[in-house]
């Protein structure tokens, strides 16, 4: 891990950590982070299954008693 000097508008981080539920300006950063990289996996996610044929909604349906 690396230490980095960067201005921070506390504003923001008050807001954020309030979000995230942290309690130190390092972890709502690191949340934060965390955050993005899983923002951007749940868009691939969502994309993936939106391909056409990909996931058969018909079948997911039938499979949790939908027709009946």
């Amino acid at each position: 891990m690396s230490k980095t000097s960067v201005e921070i508008n506390r504003d923001i981080a008050k807001r954020v950590a309030d979000i995230l539920g942290t309690t130190t300006l390092k972890d709502t950063i690191n949340a934060s982070m965390l955050e993005v990289i899983n923002a951007e996996r749940r868009f691939e996610f969502a994309h993936l299954i939106a391909e056409e044929g990909r996931f058969d909604f018909d079948a997911a349906e039938k499979a949790w008693g939908g027709n009946r």
